[in-house]
């Protein structure tokens, strides 16, 4: 799970830097041809099979673990240990993890569904891969705009707390690192939260 976690870490930088080509005033030329190289480049279909089996197995273990989790522990205690290590993020990993899911399932409906015919091209896109202005006409939306932050801030308090036990569970959970990984995390997940977030924020107020 660790390492499917960190390789989705990894992705979500890759696919943050692309979707911030959305902002620059060049009618999405950009993004089109980013969009074009991925759709068209075979080690990048190679790269999304990897991809689906990545969110498959992580969502997949994030199951298990926590089913293991509730039946080691069938009975909640009456009274909270007030002194618990475990952090409030932890405590919410499979609820952040449900709603980022649920996230997920609706941009592929709009997006990567899409592009294999799965779902119809929507109202004034070109065609299956004009993600331009597929993302323009979303993100032109007030509720989804509200909608789509709210999922990456539940998004930003998932990877928070997963970016560090990633790491701990592959044994670098030591006094030495520990402080250092927690701090990465913590950046890392305001990065994507507020970087995801600024793009249909800006796209609405200026476009």
């Amino acid at each position: 799970m660790s390492l499917a976690g960190l390789f989705l870490i990894v992705f979500l930088l890759v696919h943050l830097s692309i979707n911030l080509t959305l902002l620059r005033d060049d009618d999405g030329a950009w993004f089109s041809a980013a969009a074009g190289f991925m759709s068209k480049n075979y080690i990048i279909k190679v790269f999304e099979v990897v991809l689906m089996l990545g969110f498959l197995l992580h969502i997949i273990y994030g199951i298990i673990v926590q089913i293991q989790n509730w039946m080691a522990r069938p009975v909640r205690y009456k009274i909270e240990n007030l002194t618990s290590q475990t952090s409030f993020f932890s405590k919410f990993m499979i609820h952040t993890g449900i709603i980022v899911f649920i996230f997920l399932a609706i941009h592929f409906l709009n997006f990567y569904f899409v592009k294999f015919g799965i779902v119809a091209v929507p109202a004034g896109a070109k065609d299956k891969h004009d993600f331009y202005t597929m993302a323009m006409n979303l993100f032109q939306n007030k509720t989804y705009v509200i909608l789509y932050v709210a999922f990456m801030l539940f998004l930003g308090f998932h990877l928070q707390h997963a970016f560090q036990s990633a790491f701990q569970t592959l044994g670098l959970n030591q006094n030495k690192y520990t402080p250092l990984i927690k701090i990465a995390g913590t950046l890392y997940s305001i990065v994507i939260a507020v970087g995801f977030s600024i793009i249909p924020i800006l796209i609405y107020l200026y476009y």
